[in-house]
């Protein structure tokens, strides 16, 4: 959420000057990239190199139509960001930032989530989170101790290490069934879903989104005297 639309591309995005078409995807047939320009207008900010484009863009797949609010940042720091009207209602998107191996695995957790396979989802959130914590470097011999490792190395903050035993404790029963184990609770595998979306932002967004901010103030600092 901003307080503004003149902070759209501001502090987060994606790479780049200019929208990249390729990522719009249309949410009636779901042709990704195909997409022509039908209309294009700009609002320009005040005293400033700011713009606002507010493009129309025609699927030439099914010929539906998406507006798209897009901005780049105002001190060309290479970010910019944007708004799909009407938006997705399909499957959910994971961010970019993650490995994919962490994305295959999240989507199919909030897919199973969404079906209310609560066993299926509870597995797919702990695999996720499995992958990340390899992807991070983390050494051991199980879940467990990965997740030990990555928080001596300082890599997952104490809280994050709390997270992380909450994901892994939660889906254990998914992951290794005992007979006549009771069934992943609704809640229980919602919050699981909860934990590891934080965690994914801690391990993965954040940063990407505190390198933006630097690359945000490298023009502005190299301007002061």
């Amino acid at each position: 959420m901003t307080d503004s639309w003149w902070e759209l591309g501001e502090v987060s995005g994606f790479d780049g000057n200019r929208l990249d078409v390729w990522r719009l995807e249309c949410v009636f047939c779901g042709e990704k990239g195909n997409f022509g320009l039908a209309q294009h207008f700009d609002k320009k900010k005040a005293n400033s190199s700011k713009s606002l484009n507010f493009d129309l863009y025609q699927c030439r797949n099914c010929m539906g139509f998406l507006h798209v609010l897009w901005s780049a940042n105002e001190f060309g720091s290479g970010i910019y960001d944007f708004r799909v009207l009407p938006w997705p209602t399909g499957k959910p998107a994971p961010s970019e930032n993650w490995p994919p191996e962490v994305q295959r695995f999240w989507v199919q957790a909030k897919d199973s989530l969404k079906n209310e396979n609560w066993d299926a989802a509870a597995m797919m959130s702990r695999s996720a989170l499995q992958a990340a914590m390899r992807h991070k470097s983390a050494t051991g011999s199980n879940l467990k101790a990965e997740i030990e490792d990555l928080a001596t190395t300082g890599v997952l903050h104490p809280l994050m290490k709390d997270w992380s035993t909450e994901v892994r404790e939660l889906a254990n029963d998914s992951a290794h069934p005992k007979p006549n184990a009771p069934p992943t609770e609704p809640q229980d595998a919602r919050d699981i879903m909860k934990f590891l979306d934080f965690l994914l932002l801690y391990l993965y967004d954040l940063p990407k989104d505190i390198s933006n901010y630097r690359q945000r103030r490298r023009p502005t600092q190299a301007l002061t005297p």
